[in-house]
């Protein structure tokens, strides 16, 4: 593989290259991306919830129950 990119011009190398490889997988790439962005998005959502979760519920056993620890 060197062999082959040794005589080639270095925009060839840094430009070129990397485009193609950009317009063969762009689709992909943006697939992956979106699904991780979805994914933490979900992994957000979940983590305020059980923590609003946990809130209320102790703040509502502290104040029903005489004994605020368990």
């Amino acid at each position: 593989m060197r062999e082959i990119f040794a005589g080639l011009p270095w925009w060839v190398k840094w430009i070129a290259v990397p485009v193609i490889a950009l317009v063969v997988f762009g689709g992909l790439i943006v697939s992956v991306v979106g699904f991780v962005v979805y994914l933490l998005f979900k992994i957000l959502i979940f983590v305020a919830l059980v923590g609003g979760l946990i809130y209320v519920v102790r703040k509502f056993m502290s104040g029903s129950s005489s004994r605020s620890d368990w």
